[in-house]
């Protein structure tokens, strides 16, 4: 079950990847694909000159900025703005091939063009993060249902539905740990998660002082993990673990919260079993 429910969670990482407005796309790649829509837009331009008039071919240096916008962000969508202006003013406004324009209509056109592109730019974008944020609210959710459907099936392995709801909730290896006896092992994981020596004594030092303890804080500098404890009311005690640095998001603001709610489901879907 372990293994399927790591499958689970790399297939949603990565397509969860692909359309986060903060992952990391390497800058170059961005921002030439913004300037490569543009040259694509200039052909375009080109062919249409012989047909509508410079100034009505502004529109079309438009599109590489919404399509900018709603890909790759907001810096690349000026960068298109820009340089669609200036293509349009080389190839486009006399005199040609130079960066001056003498029809003052042209440079209405030209600042016009600049104006109305930033503006789009700017709608797409925030468009494109506010379905990101709608779509990964829904997934956390979503995350937070299927473990208490689980919690509420009595499902002996609540640890891993746990587990998995965290890898789910935050694209990230996630772990259940258990300490009985003063031993602390892992007892669900998903995602690849493993700790290291210095996570596992994190996780001791936030049971023992139950509270909770992020990662690559003093004392445990070395540690990747965040440690939440889980007060289930028992001899045998829990945390939960979350490598937010491997997710391909940052660690949300809400996050404390959604581990405490995580927390409680776990704490109650173990308490039969005391």
């Amino acid at each position: 079950m372990a293994k399927s429910l790591d499958n689970v969670i790399a297939i949603r990482r990565e397509v969860d990847a692909s359309t986060d407005p903060d992952f990391l796309i390497p800058p170059v790649a961005q921002y030439g694909a913004a300037l490569l829509l543009v040259v694509v837009a200039a052909i375009i331009a080109v062919v249409a000159s012989q047909y509508v008039p410079a100034p009505g071919l502004t529109l079309i240096f438009v599109l590489p900025v919404v399509i900018a916008g709603a890909w790759l962000g907001w810096g690349p969508s000026l960068v298109a703005a820009a340089a669609g202006v200036l293509v349009f003013d080389f190839f486009f406004t006399q005199p040609y091939y130079s960066l001056r324009i003498e029809d003052p209509a042209e440079i209405w056109a030209a600042s016009l063009l600049l104006i109305t592109a930033a503006i789009v730019g700017v709608v797409a974008w925030q468009s494109r993060r506010r379905a990101f944020e709608a779509r990964r609210a829904a997934e956390q959710a979503e995350g937070l249902h299927a473990l208490a459907h689980a919690i509420i099936e009595g499902d002996p392995e609540v640890a891993h539905a746990a587990a998995a709801a965290l890898g789910r909730m935050f694209a990230a290896p996630a772990a259940v740990l258990s300490q009985e006896n003063g031993r602390l092992k892992v007892l669900a994981s998903c995602g690849g998660a493993k700790l290291s020596q210095t996570d596992m004594q994190a996780a001791e030092d936030a049971l023992a002082q139950e509270t909770p303890m992020r990662a690559q804080t003093y004392p445990h500098d070395m540690s990747k993990f965040d440690i939440w404890p889980v007060n289930a009311g028992a001899q045998r005690r829990y945390a939960l673990a979350v490598d937010f640095g491997q997710s391909v998001f940052e660690r949300p603001a809400t996050a404390d919260r959604l581990l405490e709610i995580v927390a409680a489901y776990l704490a109650t879907g173990v308490a039969p079993s005391i």
